[in-house]
């Protein structure tokens, strides 16, 4: 995936620089808040915890908290940047934590190369912290750092350079080996590279079954023998009996190679000397020692690996550190040991193995895989590995007689995992692989806005869509070129020198004739830019538009009205806006369009929305809001919400739906349960269909504001083609999100 520059920065830096913030998880907004908060009430549990010390758990945010520390000497593949540069990858690491574990975490940089500095200074925070993340501190300072805080913490500590490289690439080789018919004891392996990862690595190899005499490490300087006189201790562990040559001699007759090195190194004649079903790791980023399409050129029995996503087989961290603090956390671990890495090794392995569901294949656009060559560990973005890793490590702490917790009713605790990061946030991600998979042409009116034109560039990079940029063509392309684009991918058009317009205004004439439309404003309007875009639509020169960046709704919906039309079986047109509120995802409608609906019209919204729902892959549970709770209050109000209940339910009795309902009766599902158990939602409603115009459009705009939840949309349902309109100032995420809802909509209304 190709980025620009510029869009770094601007992910980095705006609107509120950084990437993690610290939120309050207990209300403050009174002077008794304030008082439970601070002062007096905080002294009640720090008299609790001064009188025994393990009830900081239970009373701080401890027990879930974890220390990204770093002095920046050995970061990414940037090397050594100093801790103030390497802060950007720290807060980074603190998103992954959050994004895959829901673990909360402080980036902390330290000015210092002295590893004895450092320990102490971890040493210290141990009060603090649940567990410590050691990240990018080269080697060999690296080793001795780890080995004392474990030796003299008693929290989790885990350098991840050295174990997560090593955790995933094991759970793969242990799989490679099984396809190719081989025993680990028996594996000739290569290692080039002999850093901290490497050297982890190898020492997790042996645990789990590799002999360290079959393991040759080769470093800058070659072949790690006994020989040598240049050697630290962490490489004379792996030091060979002999010199083996040259790492091209190495490769003859070998099993395995595990590169942790340098892009470039392997070239296709070392690929041909290894043994039959050779299994080739190149996990240098972004380059590997070897490309995957060099190495398959010449081996169709190969076995290969990568640290890229657009490879087979990626060995992505991601796969492991979260989940293995997950565990640590959740049983109050002491120590991440050997017998919970090793459980997590196989966690992983065991898991690459089962039938993978369809919502993983959907969340890669619907590719097909299943454990073999291509597929030998599991998918970075597959949520099964949260509830897979996770318990086999807690398992594994207890087992091992360092966890202070003990954990019995495991599948309990796997149900407690799939609700932490609140799975339905997926299905942004599952449309964006889903428009990835067939990617259609969408048109943007308003293509002189920089906004449209990054979000457009980020289209093209992720292939999502094919944007057709409407404007001044000197404009768009000077603007293209100030942000370092290249204005060969776009497709600009200049509505009123383009030699569409006769056609477009002819036909939008015909459709408009008898509809008071002469000739001459037919040839007008289509010289706007939001009445070409609909027309290009219409007549199948686009797939999509997308418009509404810089005017108000009305200026949108009424040309796409006028050129293409309300659908075939529809009466009215609506929108549905996604709303992502923490951990639960609901789709509000009609938020958008019809200021009064009848009865009838809400009925038919509510359908609408239902289907839409289905298309993301997701159960619709309807509930059609009120401030009536089934017939609690009589009013035309509510009589319209009840008659609209009742038609919907007569014409589609497929659809989980119900109301008149109040909005915390919808969501709130114990309510449902306790006073309305005749109600056939027996789970809260993820559809809220409001009665009018006024309710819904200010409900999403303060959950948006006040509620800080994510709104996505709307998506425009009842249009014969796909017409779909941006919140004012939508941010680039913004009209990325709904490009993709545009691409899947247009595929489904083909």
């Amino acid at each position: 995936m190709k980025l620009n520059k510029q869009e770094a920065l601007d992910y980095h830096s705006s609107p509120r620089k950084g990437k993690i913030e610290v939120i309050p998880t207990k209300p403050c907004l009174t002077s008794r808040d304030l008082s439970l908060a601070y002062t007096p009430g905080v002294a009640e549990p720090c008299l609790e915890i001064a009188q025994n010390e393990d009830l900081v758990y239970n009373y701080t945010a401890k027990s879930n908290l974890v220390a990204v520390v770093s002095n920046g000497t050995a970061v990414l593949g940037l090397g050594d940047i100093g801790p103030s540069a390497g802060k950007p990858v720290m807060e980074g690491k603190g998103v992954l934590f959050k994004r895959f574990a829901d673990i909360d975490v402080f980036d902390i940089e330290l000015k210092t190369k002295d590893a004895k500095e450092i320990i102490r200074t971890v040493q210290l925070l141990e009060p603090t912290f649940g567990g410590i993340n050691l990240e990018d501190i080269k080697a060999p300072e690296c080793f001795e750092i780890e080995e004392t805080l474990k030796a003299t913490m008693n929290i989790p500590v885990f350098h991840d350079d050295q174990h997560g490289t090593a955790i995933i690439s094991c759970a793969a080789l242990i799989n490679a080996a099984e396809l190719a018919g081989k025993k680990m004891s028996e594996l000739k392996i290569v290692v080039n590279g002999a850093g901290a990862a490497a050297i982890s690595c190898c020492n997790l190899y042996v645990s789990a079954g590799a002999k360290k005499e079959n393991i040759i490490m080769y470093d800058s300087k070659g072949c790690i023998h006994r020989g040598r006189t240049d050697l630290n201790k962490y490489k004379l562990i792996f030091a060979s009996e002999k010199d083996h040559g040259s790492l091209l001699e190495g490769f003859k007759g070998a099993d395995v190679f595990i590169g942790l090195s340098v892009g470039g190194v392997v070239s296709k004649e070392m690929i041909k000397l290894m043994a039959p079903d050779p299994i080739v790791f190149a996990m240098a980023n972004p380059d590997p020692e070897i490309m995957y399409e060099d190495a398959v050129s010449v081996r169709d029995d190969i076995i290969m690996a990568t640290g890229r996503s657009d490879y087979p087989n990626q060995v992505n961290n991601v796969l492991g550190f979260p989940f293995i603090f997950r565990g640590a956390l959740d049983v109050r671990a002491s120590a991440i040991n050997e017998e919970m890495k090793m459980a997590a090794v196989r966690a992983l392995a065991e898991l690459a193995k089962e039938k993978v569901p369809e919502m993983v294949l959907k969340a890669y656009g619907g590719e097909e895989f299943s454990f073999g060559r291509n597929y030998i560990i599991p998918k970075p973005f597959d949520p099964r590995v949260l509830w897979h890793v996770a318990p086999a490590v807690a398992k594994a702490a207890i087992d091992s007689g360092v966890a202070r917790i003990k954990m019995t009713d495991w599948d309990a605790y796997k149900e407690e995992l799939k609700e932490r990061l609140g799975l339905s946030k997926e299905v942004i991600r599952g449309i964006i692989q889903k428009a990835k998979k067939n990617p259609k042409r969408v048109v943007y009116p308003e293509g002189e806005e920089e906004t449209i034109i990054r979000a457009a560039q980020s289209v093209i990079n992720e292939d999502i869509a094919k944007p057709i940029l409407l404007g001044d063509e000197n404009l768009i392309v000077r603007k293209i070129e100030e942000l370092g684009y290249d204005k060969n991918e776009f497709e600009i058009i200049e509505p009123v020198n383009s030699s569409l317009k006769e056609k477009y205004a002819d036909n939008f004439y015909q459709a408009r004739q008898r509809k008071g439309m002469t000739m001459r404003e037919a040839k007008q309007l289509i010289c706007k830019r939001v009445y070409f875009g609909s027309m290009m639509v219409k007549m199948g020169d686009a797939d999509a538009m997308i418009s509404g960046l810089t005017t108000h709704y009305p200026n949108t919906i009424k040309p796409a009205l006028q050129c293409v039309g309300v659908r075939d079986g529809f009466n009215v047109v609506s929108g549905i806006y996604i709303v992502v509120a923490k951990k639960d995802v609901y789709f509000f409608t009609d938020c958008t369009v019809n200021i009064d609906p009848t009865s009838e019209e809400l009925a038919e919204i509510a359908i609408s929305a239902a289907d839409t729902v289905k298309e993301f892959d997701i159960e619709p549970r309807v509930a059609m809001l009120s401030f009536s709770n089934f017939g609690s209050s009589v009013h035309p109000q509510t009589l319209k919400v009840k008659r609209a209940v009742e038609i919907a339910k007569t014409q589609r009795p497929d659809i989980i739906l119900d109301g008149e309902m109040q909005a915390d009766t919808a969501v709130v599902h114990q309510i449902i349960e306790q006073d309305f158990p005749f109600s056939s939602l027996k789970a809260k409603a993820n559809v809220l269909v409001f009665p009018d115009l006024n309710s819904g459009n200010i409900a999403y705009k303060l959950l948006a504001r006040i509620g800080e939840a994510t709104v996505i949309g709307p998506i425009l349902m009842g249009m014969k083609k796909p017409i779909h309109v941006l919140q004012r100032g939508a941010s680039v995420e913004d009209i990325i999100n709904v490009t993709a809802i545009a691409v899947v909509d247009a595929h489904n209304k083909s």
